[in-house]
């Protein structure tokens, strides 16, 4: 990634406190190279930052401490005091306390974002069982991004350098997988992925890749019929207006025999199909990315990992990248736009987009 003299300014939510987010946050940003390329500020407290900093021995972190975001340090990593009172931290313990401040880190950050004091966001994992409340009615960020940005739809991506899966369903049960997925739904995830190849990751023509919900897709109807009257009416539907869409594919021998390699991206009916492959193929360094939204949020691929929380174990490469995606995909999105700025570069790319109503 090359430097920027305008370095963009990156928020980062602590998510969990009492999990393994604060440790890998400090972890990555020890490393002071970092700091060429972007301004971090992490929604915590200080306190919260002194308590992991002396956990993550062998690091050496230095920040800035404000309230104000007009006066950020851009040589320093930037500590956004989000509260002042001390919190009890019980590193790998699922506790209230825990989830209401890391709603706190969240919602701060999420309302600088909207504000435009932040060019992106790097969110660290937070735990259903302790956010879920009346004042979060929502089963992870991607929802919560998506109703705070307005946006008419979002698509859940992990990636890395070489595989991109995306989601039509998210965290739902997977005895109401079948009957979420409809043709709309379908067309609509399909639709934003396109756009997020072409904006966010500069692919002119994207090819994609549809995998069948029922086991070998179906074989021709005999398991299941989704493929047949929703999945397959929809690929064609769109293949017949120029885009490249293909499928649906068996979930399993498409892993298997490598042909991922072929597609620019893939798009799993629910959330184990696609995951249990990327997770094992990317190695532990696969970056989360909420699509359809008008500004970039990543986050690494894993959870708050209770079981290690505290004792100096967390791997912080999936949200060190987390914090590079975030860069190069606030770049792409900026090339993008200085693109169409151009009205015949302006008049190509949205012929390639537009994605018409399936019947």
């Amino acid at each position: 990634m090359e430097i920027n003299d305008e370095k963009p300014v990156i928020g980062i939510t602590t998510g969990d406190l009492n999990g393994i987010g604060t440790e890998v946050i400090i972890k990555t940003f020890s490393d002071n190279r970092i700091l060429e390329l972007c301004t971090p500020v992490i929604f915590a407290s200080n306190k919260v930052i002194n308590y992991y900093r002396r956990i993550a021995v062998n690091h050496t972190f230095n920040f800035n401490s404000t309230k104000d975001l007009t006066k950020l340090n851009l040589k320093q990593v930037n500590i956004f005091n989000c509260w002042d009172e001390e919190v009890p931290l019980q590193p790998g313990i699922l506790t209230d306390v825990s989830g209401k401040y890391a709603l706190r880190s969240l919602m701060v950050a999420t309302q600088c974002l909207k504000d435009g004091q932040l060019d992106g966001i790097v969110t660290a994992p937070i735990h259903k069982s302790n956010t879920n409340t009346p004042d979060f009615p929502y089963t992870g960020h991607t929802p919560y991004f998506k109703e705070k940005f307005g946006a008419k739809e979002v698509v859940m991506i992990l990636f890395n350098d070489f595989l991109r899966v995306a989601l039509v369903t998210e965290h739902i049960p997977i005895s109401k997988v079948a009957s979420t997925i409809t043709k709309e739904l379908l067309q609509s995830k399909l639709a934003v992925l396109k756009e997020t190849l072409i904006k966010d990751f500069g692919i002119d023509k994207p090819k994609i890749a549809v995998l069948g919900l029922n086991p070998h897709a179906s074989d021709d109807g005999q398991i299941g019929n989704e493929e047949q009257t929703i999945i397959k009416p929809v690929i064609e539907q769109m293949k017949q207006n120029g885009n490249l869409i293909f499928g649906p594919f068996s979930a399993d021998s498409f892993f298997a025999r490598s042909n991922y390699t072929s597609f620019d991206a893939i798009l799993a009916m629910y959330h184990d199909q696609g995951l249990v492959a990327f997770k094992t193929l990317a190695q532990g360094e696969g970056v989360n990315f909420t699509a359809g939204l008008p500004v970039i949020r990543t986050s690494p691929d894993h959870g708050t990992a209770f079981d290690i929380a505290g004792k100096n174990l967390a791997e912080p490469s999936s949200f060190r990248e987390a914090v590079f995606k975030c860069l190069d995909l606030i770049k792409n999105r900026k090339e993008y736009v200085a693109n169409t700025a151009n009205p015949l570069r302006r008049g190509r790319i949205e012929k390639e987009m537009s994605c018409p109503e399936i019947g």
